[in-house]
Formats: structure tokens, sequence, C-alpha cells
């Protein structure tokens, strides 16, 4: 057993196999330590985020350590039959890999029993473990940009079936027609951990898939009321995005916190407007966002700081500024431009907006497609009309930090680990020796970043997935990185060098497009030693 630094409230448990790591996360769920907050088990390791008020990486891990991990998990009762078209573009090719037949690959994988062990990369994405072990076959040597949803597929000990059109480098065997995440079923992910899972040969028979009984939670929708408050969006070239704090608990089913952004900014503009710092907030990327509102309002502008115009109904335009707040008449139409500096600003509403969580959050992860639907233009947005109970506005918020313009120098932390070892000294030297660049491929899930030297690994070996935290910084087969958001897959398969210390999430969530990121290490990397009490 061993245990890694992640960053300054993560660590990561290295075991020596799946049971061990599915035994330690059911004894951890038994038997909570007071300060743990999420778990996300994978192939061979199992992520912890903790409390450091509570707990030190040194002290949890000695608990950790005095755990039994003999035990073994009892199979679930549920069963979940998947019908399959065995037509996947690798079949010949993992026959060819096994020695068998295609007709020997089919069958074995159908007469197998799985068991969903853990869940990650993608919302619904169930690692099924249990199968035929002539079925272990490698990922392919070069990932697809992009697999259907529904592609049946083979990866080492794991079967997987792709629950929405992504990128992967499983070998594809089959597809099925069955939904394997849906926001209309409760729970949406139709695998759970230790659910039992079959497969069937569609072209061999007429049965119908046997599903789970659901029940279809809210919608993902903004609340409409007939008289209530509104605004109007009349542009959005880039779509406004609900954010709030984040989406935790959510873990068993592949699916990450996600949040905003710059949670400082966030929490600012409401506090601008006096509403609970958690009041879901729109977040707003390169300018252009304009709305009419339908009645009197008080707004707030938080973080990136955006040019902010508003025209009132007589036709006369005014300026505002971030970080104040803003009284609206009805009529009033208003804009937000580029910010000069930065990348995301916070649009708040006294009262809050009247929008729907989905499971258990406003905000929308673009990577999950989990959450309330993009604003764009045409949106109407209801409003909270009460505001009896909260607090008086801010005068006297301020931004964090200087927010970094395209072309400056960003410096960020970052806490060396959990793979560290799997790099050169020359890579390690290289990750905060040269400048990396900010490409426009960057977005919420990550921040992809190029150098002109790329980081040195020390072999080519594959990693079995693990947990990812906000910050991490990944590395895949080319060596130039990409710097994980909050809407990141939770488990990945690629080593991770370093992790952005939590401090600085926030500044990272707002560097723009040509930007340059200098990498400072605060920590050298080293296994955490128990600490027992």
């Amino acid at each position: 057993m061993r245990f890694l630094p992640v960053s300054l409230t993560v660590l990561l448990v290295e075991l020596a196999d799946l049971d061990e790591t599915l035994a330690l996360f059911a004894s951890l769920e038994a038997d909570p330590v007071d300060g743990i907050i999420d778990m996300v088990p994978a192939a061979r390791t199992l992520m912890i985020r903790f409390r450091p008020e509570k707990l030190t990486a040194e002290s949890l891990a000695g608990e950790i350590a005095t755990r039994d991990l003999s035990a073994k998990i009892e199979p679930s009762d549920m069963l979940v039959e998947i019908p399959v078209n065995y037509d996947g573009e690798d079949l010949a090719d993992v026959a060819e890999l096994t020695g068998l037949s295609v007709e020997e690959v089919i069958r074995r994988h159908t007469e197998s029993t799985f068991t969903v062990a853990f869940c990650g990369f993608a919302p619904g994405f169930g690692y099924l473990v249990g199968g035929d072990p002539a079925l272990h076959v490698p990922r392919r040597q070069s990932p697809r940009t992009k697999i259907p949803a529904g592609s049946v597929a083979l990866a080492g000990a794991f079967s997987g079936v792709y629950p929405q059109n992504s990128p992967g480098g499983w070998q594809i065997i089959g597809t099925t027609p069955e939904k394997m995440w849906d926001l209309s079923r409760d729970p949406p992910a139709l695998f759970q951990p230790g659910h039992r899972v079959r497969f069937f040969d569609l072209a061999k028979t007429a049965r119908k898939v046997s599903t789970i009984a659901t029940k279809a939670p809210a919608e993902a929708s903004v609340e409409t009321a007939g008289d209530a408050l509104t605004f109007k969006v009349l542009a959005a070239p880039m779509p406004a995005l609900f954010q709030d704090l984040g989406r935790f608990g959510q873990t068993g089913q592949g699916v990450s916190s996600s949040g905003a952004l710059d949670q400082g900014a966030f929490k600012a503009a409401n506090r601008i407007v006096g509403n609970p710092v958690a009041t879901p907030v729109l977040e707003i990327i390169l300018g252009g966002f304009s709305f009419e509102v339908s009645g009197r309002a008080v707004l707030g502008v938080a973080g990136a700081p955006c040019p902010i115009t508003i025209r009132d109904a007589s036709g006369r335009s005014i300026s505002a500024e971030t970080y104040q707040p803003i009284a609206l008449e009805a009529g009033d139409v208003v804009t937000l431009g580029q910010a000069p500096r930065g990348m995301r600003s916070y649009l708040s509403v006294r009262g809050g907006f009247a929008v729907k969580p989905v499971l258990g959050s406003a905000s929308t992860d673009t990577l999950a497609v989990v959450g309330p639907d993009p604003v764009t233009t045409g949106t109407i947005l209801t409003l909270h009309g009460e505001t009896a109970s909260l607090t008086s506005v801010s005068l006297s918020e301020a931004p964090a930090f200087e927010h970094p313009a395209s072309g400056e120098i960003v410096t960020l932390d970052v806490v060396m680990g959990p793979r560290s070892d799997w790099f050169t000294q020359t890579g390690i030297d290289t990750l905060s020796s040269q400048l990396w660049q900010v490409t426009p491929q960057s977005n919420r899930v990550g921040i992809r970043i190029a150098g002109d030297v790329p980081l040195e690994r020390k072999d080519k070996a594959e990693l079995p997935s693990e947990g990812t935290a906000t910050g991490a910084i990944q590395v895949p087969h080319s060596g130039q990185p990409v710097l994980f958001l909050a809407d990141h897959p939770l488990t990945g398969g690629y080593p991770v060098i370093g992790t952005v210390a939590e401090y600085h999430l926030d500044l990272a969530g707002q560097i723009p497009v040509n930007a340059q990121i200098r990498f400072r290490p605060v920590t050298s990397f080293a296994d955490i030693k128990p600490v027992r009490a």
C-alpha cells in the first residue's frame, strides 16, 4: 500500500489490485473517517479528498493503513442485461490479439457475468470486471478522437459501454441501443457500482432488455412564471452557463463536481447583491452578452473586468463597473463587453435566478452534459422576486487577484505527484523550466497547453485508470500536458505529474488563450508517510 500526494487536500492510495481497492472503499464507507469529503475508486487506487482542518495527509494515511483489506465484496442481486450488435470495428483485431475466432470472442463475452467495479471517465461509464480472462486485450495504440455512444468495448481486464460520443482508446467489439446515461431515470446511470451485467447477442435472440425501475428527476430547465421579473436574452455570442459551488456526492455515477471555475468571483458576485454565497449565477465568457430586464432589479458582476453598458428605455446609455451593485429599471438593456483581462465574468441578480437543480446542483457540466441548458439568444430567464430574507448589498467587494491578459505570464504553484516518478528528471525539470502556451483548444474541461520541449517519460507503460482532481496536470503520450479544470473526467488513464495548488485554481480559471503559464513546484515528490494516532 502506497500513499501518494495529489494536492494539498487530496491523496491517492495505491493498492495491489482491484479487490483491495474495493475492500478499502467498502471499509471507509461502512466506518467513515471524519474529515473525508469524497472518494473515487479505480483499478488499483482510491483517490480521497479530505478537509485539511480536520486531517493531515499523514494522519489519514495512518488511519487507512490499519484497515483490513481481506474482505470480499458481496455481489449485488441487481442484474442488468444489455443487448448488443456485435459489429464493432475492432472485433477482428480482438480475435487476432486473443487467438480466438470472432464467433468465440462473442460467445465468451455473452457467457460472462460482469460486475460494475466503479464508474468514471464519463457519466454512466461503468468499468466492468469478471469477464473471461481470454478477452483481456490492451488499449489501442492510437486512441480515436470520437467513439459513438453505445459502443461496447474491451481494455485490459475491463469491459464497458460508452455512454456518449467521446474520445477513447478501448477496443470496440459492438454497439447497444440501450442508454447508459439518461436524466429521465433516477439514478441516471444504468450501471451502478456492484450491479451484475450480462450481454446478449441481438443477432441470435429477440429478447428485450430487462431495465431497472426508475423515477424521473426534475428537468434541467429554468422555471417560468407569468408575472415574474425576467431577463430576456438579446444576444449571447457564446452561451452563458449557470454555475454554483458544484455538484458533490455523484462520483458513484461517474459525475465530477463541476461548478464555477473562479469560486472567489462567484461568491463575490452574490455578496454584491446580498444573496447567499451559493446562489446560482451566470458564467459568461468573451463578451457580447446582452439582455433586457422587465422590472426593477439589482445586478452584480464579478470576475473578469468586462465593460458594462446600460441603455434605458429612453435610449440613454450609461456605464457601470464590476464589483459594485447596479440598479436596473424596467426596459433597461444591459450589455457585457469583452474583458481586456481574465476569461470569465459572473453575473448575479438580487434574489437569484429561478433555475431548477439537476442532481443537487444548478451547475452546467459541459463534459457530462448535466445541468441546466446553456443560456442562448432568446432565452427568458425568470428571477426570484422574494428578497426580504437577503442581506444588504455589498459596496466593498474587490477582485482577489490581478486578472491575467493574453500574452502575459501566469505563475501557478504545483504540488508534485501522484505520478511524478513516471517521468525522467529531465521531464520533471522541463515542467518548471519552460513557459507553456495556452492554446485555443482550452475550455471548462481543461487548459490545453503547448511547450517547445515535451515532458519526457521513463517509458510508454500504460497507467490503469485512476481518479483525477481539479488542477491535475495530466500528460498524454505526446508530452504536451492538459491542466484539468472543473468539468474534467472523473478518472483518467494518463499519468499526472503534478496538481495546481487549490489556492491558485481560481486564477487558473481566468487564464485567457495565448497567455503563458509558468509552473512553480512548491513540494518535492515523495510518498506520504503514515502517522498513527
